[in-house]
């Protein structure tokens, strides 16, 4: 009852959203400078997040952390992130470091940043710290791959037991039990590693009681929990499979089976792209099918590789025939699955060579598409071991009129004198299909291969799962901001008045921020010869654009102490505009220097 339970909650807990979030907004605006201080940072996503304990770090202008409070969600809406700020800013630049779990379960971070009164005088910006951290990511990675594998292997070599129905088992147990052993392990360690995956923290967190207790009411925590329900369950029915062995209960068996491992691919596709996105239902049940028949097959061919170690040539010759269907009943599927998690991942055709998502998908498609290669080289031996099979003619065959030099009826071909017919590869033997030695060789080493390709084509898949899919990108660059730091231009504008004094020569270093069309600050800091900073009586910037015939516009800097600044200089248009920066150092000593900058939409 708990287990289903949970499956519903996953199942329709789902809500329709872009895999992996999206920063649709923020308050106050990225980049922008507000006359009072905020009482709360609030996040707008484009689909629900999940909140963590440290999902906010604010720094002020001398880049210390600001004491905030705990993370809420605004007015209960699950697309929002918000966090109450002290009473009292000060004024300066303040930088926000966010990181929260998509819906999907992957979790995504950024920062940006808003100014009290007035920016800082430095564009310097602290240190948020890693984003994650390496070895975590390292370890849940290679945990996901193992289960992946280990769960292939499961559901194939039970779908093999049961549908191939090979006359001896034995060999199949050894692989059934590791399949079950590391499948539970490694969704432990998932379990285990999940809270410091999500905070970006070192693996050494992952026994802290507080953070595996929120573990466990999260999405992706729960769909770990379904699957160890799962996994136990399963264990009783593979222990009553090897016990229990009636041919009459073979229908209810398979139901049992087949529900089992729908079960155990929900709790993948509930918690990963699938779960976020568009058709959000048709998705799930697309993955959940993919995976079965991802498992079917790839594990169908390790079991397969054993039963052709052990198992006799007549065993052989009805058992792989039946694989052989399995395994093309499970690449259509595989096929039409794909198709339409690729285009539901994409989004657009250009996406395969232009994002990382595509050209992961592209190799992928180039693993299947040699494991089919090897497939088909596959099928041949297979058609040989099946050609025995076929029903044999009738004992006593009516007599027919035989051609001159023809056998006597009983007479083998051999003692008549003449030659036996030929198969493509040599004569044909009695029993040689199945029976014979270097068919089977064959054919274990072209299955051989088809089990190290299908390999390297799941590593690539756990590789896929976690990466952000091309949809879900050009969504997130369609939105402002897109979870970066604001984009800001910064130009060393060097002088020199010819006086050779120390003010007389340097270089002011600009910075326009956020440089895009609106209203945008400027700061600029006039540094000597001596690279020291130095004071002079005036700096000037005006901007233009020759090519709409507009400027020049003058920047308004005010001295603001040894910088010189202002919050107001309005650039309607994008393209490349020239900044004119004039530095003044006497009465009658100033010098003039045009440097092109670009301002985005």
């Amino acid at each position: 009852m708990l287990l289903g339970t949970v499956l519903v909650l996953l199942l329709f807990g789902a809500t329709p959203a872009s895999a992996h979030a999206a920063l649709r907004s923020t308050d106050p605006d990225d980049g922008s400078v507000v006359r009072q201080a905020p009482r709360h940072v609030t996040l707008t996503f484009t689909e629900s997040v999940g909140l963590l304990d440290d999902s906010f770090r604010v720094f002020g202008p001398d880049q210390r952390r600001v004491h905030t409070d705990e993370a809420a969600h605004a007015d209960g809406r699950s697309e929002t992130a918000r966090v109450g700020l002290p009473g009292k800013l000060a004024q300066g630049t303040y930088t926000v470091a966010w990181r929260v779990v998509s819906a999907d379960s992957h979790p995504v971070s950024g920062a940006f940043t808003f100014s009290v009164g007035k920016r800082s005088a430095t564009t310097a910006l602290a240190d948020t710290g890693p984003a994650e951290d390496p070895l975590t990511r390292g370890l849940y990675d290679a945990a996901r791959y193992l289960a992946y594998l280990a769960a292939a292997l499961l559901v194939g070599t039970a779908a093999f037991a049961l549908l191939c129905r090979p006359a001896h088992t034995s060999p199949l147990r050894r692989p059934l039990v590791a399949a079950w052993w590391t499948l539970l392990g490694s969704t432990a360690v998932l379990l285990l590693l999940r809270a410091p995956y999500e905070t970006g923290a070192g693996p050494a967190t992952a026994f802290d009681t507080s953070a595996l207790g929120r573990t466990l009411t999260g999405r992706p925590g729960l769909a770990l929990l379904a699957r160890l329900a799962v996994l136990l369950l399963t264990a009783a029915f593979l222990l009553r499979l090897s016990r229990h062995r009636d041919t009459r209960e073979r229908p209810v068996t398979l139901a049992i089976g087949t529900a089992l491992a729908a079960a155990l691919a929900l709790t993948w596709a509930a918690a990963e792209h699938a779960s976020a996105g568009i058709q959000v239902p048709l998705a799930m049940t697309s993955s959940v099918l993919h995976l079965l028949a991802t498992g079917v097959w790839l594990g169908g061919l390790v079991a397969l590789l054993l039963t052709l170690r052990r198992s006799s040539g007549e065993d052989l010759a009805e058992v792989v025939p039946r694989f052989s269907r399995i395994a093309f009943a499970s690449v259509t599927v595989l096929a039409v699955t794909g198709v339409y998690q690729s285009w539901r991942g994409l989004g657009s055709l250009s996406a395969l060579t232009g994002t990382s998502y595509g050209r992961l998908l592209l190799a992928k498609l180039a693993g299947v598409f040699v494991l089919l290669l090897v497939a088909g080289y596959s099928r041949r031996w297979t058609a040989r071991i099946a050609a025995p099979a076929a029903p044999a003619r009738a004992a006593v065959p009516a007599r027919v009129p035989q051609p001159v030099g023809a056998p006597a009826a009983g007479q083998t071909a051999a003692e008549s004198g003449t030659r036996e017919p030929e198969t493509p590869d040599g004569p044909a033997k009695p029993g040689s299909g199945s029976g014979d030695p270097g068919i089977r060789r064959r054919l274990r080493r072209s299955v051989l291969v088809e089990v190290a390709v299908a390999a390297a084509v799941l590593m690539i898949t756990t590789v896929l799962t976690g990466t952000l899919p091309s949809r879900a990108q050009a969504e997130a660059a369609q939105q402002a901001p897109v979870g970066a730091l604001p984009p800001t231009t910064e130009i060393t504008v060097p002088f020199d008045t010819g006086t050779g004094s120390v003010t007389g020569s340097g270089k002011v270093q600009v910075t326009l921020d956020p440089a895009r069309v609106g209203d945008n600050g400027v700061q600029a800091i006039v540094l000597g010869s001596d690279t020291y900073l130095v004071v002079v009586p005036e700096v000037r910037i005006t901007f233009s654009l020759p090519s709409k015939k507009v400027g020049p516009i003058d920047a308004e800097l005010t001295d603001r102490g040894g910088y010189w600044s202002t919050n107001s200089v309005n650039l309607p248009l994008a393209g490349n505009w020239t900044m004119k920066t004039t530095v003044r150092v006497s009465d009658v000593d100033q010098v003039s220097v045009e440097r092109q900058v670009r301002v985005e939409p």
